[in-house]
């Protein structure tokens, strides 16, 4: 009997094992939108390997580790494909005429870009900020290359065109990407090429007539799980002798030989949805990502043993500005839920007009506030590059980023402080409001005035999954470090802000004065 990858693969003149499965699957719905069911059915018992808890998992529609995140995703998806929402989450593809997602435009005007970020506010706010590899992510990275495809020409007009066509090829087919570009924590002191063996970092260990062979390990690959495509790339920096690791390629997850090993999932362990409201909904897992000489055809080659263009990829090309706009409206939208679920648990406790408290509200608002703007003004800043795309500002971008790190601890505590106690003296489970006799002395002993008992233990449960839970400690975890380490980010925004504005302004001070005294 046909697996199901063989049954949905096209005839292209090879075996599934080409690649192309995933492009099969994207004939299978047609060009354009997808609905959530379409997003679903696509990875439904598809021959992925993903292990979790001791047990290899080929269905994560159905399995409870993955299936609240697949869910979660099919929301999104059917939020876009609503035809009330058309106008706002889509636009005509230039290649097929029909709606796509708005989160693979390539902005023409400061307008497209503001409606860009729109569309990504209202996809952040369908998981409240809380998957940081949703499908708007990656394909901002890949719309980058689109706007700037001469970079990767630089190792070669093919592999130009073979990115330019497959960022067209998941636009038109709404496909969800997601990345492995860290490799494994082993031994950071050596280059990949001098790691032993040298197959722990994934590379190209063979070549034939129509692709390569990958085999290493690639880590956080967050999402992978879930989605329909993995790119395999790396963002730190390549040395010369680091050749085979210096690419960029991409493959379904489902691929012959991509081994999916999951941390832990949080919904799994979640004991229900009222308990854990957040992790049984937007634990999208963080994986480890094993390439068992995995094929790939040259067609989903992207940068083929270059150092150069392999780091160029991310900087050069705006890829690493596009996706990261993304980044930084989700979290943008994150903040506001953050600071909300504040005021509504001050407002609560009865504490939210003593004047101390407002001063913290107050911070939060100032915080939020900060970052919000340097998302607005990444569109009143924005520039045009060669090829007449326009792009959010860099520096204000990098700004963010060094903002967000240094942030988000101070406001996660302050929501701490604000919460108090009553944070951590909660019903064990829901099992405690279903049995009557146990629900009477909770319910009288768990309330605040005007506030039952459930509602009160529903809202600071959710605090509790938004800033003490396992999810919350990863989510503090992924914030911390989503950019890089800290110098680096700084680095990126010392690289990218204008000083001649700044050292002008010190020599127009200079100039006005010399040892005998005022010039002008």
């Amino acid at each position: 009997m046909a697996t199901k990858a063989e049954a949905l693969h096209v005839d292209c003149g090879k075996q599934p094992i080409c690649g192309c499965i995933g492009f099969c699957r994207g004939e299978a719905h047609g060009t354009g939108v997808r609905t959530g069911a379409q997003y679903v059915e696509g990875i439904r018992d598809d021959g992925r390997q993903v292990i979790h808890n001791g047990e290899i998992i080929s269905d994560v529609t159905a399995h409870p580790a993955f299936s609240g995140a697949v869910q979660s995703v099919a929301n999104i998806y059917d939020m876009a494909s609503d035809p009330d929402n058309a106008e706002e989450m889509t636009y005509e593809s230039p290649t097929t005429g029909d709606r796509v997602n708005r989160h693979w435009s390539t902005p023409r005007s400061r307008e497209e870009l503001m409606l860009r970020r729109k569309a990504l506010t209202k996809t952040a706010g369908m998981t409240l900020g809380l998957m940081g590899r949703s499908p708007d992510h990656v394909a901002g990275f890949f719309a980058g290359y689109a706007m700037a495809p001469e970079v990767l020409a630089r190792g070669g007009q093919q592999f130009a065109d073979n990115t330019v066509k497959f960022y067209e090829f998941l636009r038109d087919h709404d496909l969800y990407a997601t990345y492995t570009i860290v490799p494994p924590q082993i031994d950071r002191t050596k280059p990949a090429h001098q790691q032993s063996p040298p197959d722990l970092y994934a590379g190209i260990v063979d070549e034939r007539d129509d692709g390569v062979i990958i085999r290493g390990a690639q880590m956080l690959g967050t999402g992978t799980a879930i989605a329909d495509f993995v790119q395999l790339s790396t963002i730190h920096p390549m040395r010369q002798g680091d050749e085979n690791y210096a690419i960029s390629i991409a493959v379904p997850s489902n691929a012959p030989g991509v081994k999916i090993f999951s941390r832990r999932s949080y919904a799994w362990a979640a004991s229900s949805v009222f308990d854990y409201p957040l992790a049984s909904r937007f634990d999208e897992t963080d994986s480890l990502l094993v390439y068992d000489d995995v094929f790939v055809p040259w067609e989903r080659v992207f940068v083929y043993k270059n150092v150069d263009v392999a780091r160029a990829q991310w900087f050069e090309a705006p890829a690493h500005i596009m996706g990261n706009s993304q980044a930084q409206v989700r979290y943008m939208v994150k903040l506001r839920f953050l600071i909300g679920l504040a005021k509504k648990i001050t407002d609560m406790n009865g504490t939210g007009t003593i004047p101390p408290v407002i001063g913290e509200l107050g911070k939060l608002a100032t915080y939020a506030a900060m970052y919000e703007g340097l998302v607005y003004a990444q569109e009143a800043d924005c520039w045009t590059n060669d090829n007449g795309y326009v792009l959010p500002s860099q520096s204000h971008i990098y700004a963010n980023m060094n903002l967000q790190s240094e942030i988000n601890p101070k406001m996660l505590d302050i929501v701490r402080e604000l919460c108090g106690g009553g944070l951590i003296q909660l019903p064990s489970s829901t099992e405690d409001l279903k049995n009557p006799e146990i629900r009477e002395y909770v319910t009288k002993y768990v309330q605040s005035p005007g506030v039952e008992g459930e509602e009160r233990i529903k809202l600071m449960k959710l605090a509790w999954d938004l800033i003490g839970s396992e999810f919350a400690g990863r989510h503090e975890q992924y914030e911390k470090f989503y950019a890089g380490a800290p110098f680096i980010v700084k680095t990126h925004a010392h690289r990218t802000y204008d000083w001649s504005k700044a050292t002008d302004l010190v020599d127009y001070a200079l100039s006005g004065y010399d040892i005998d005294g005022r010039k002008f």
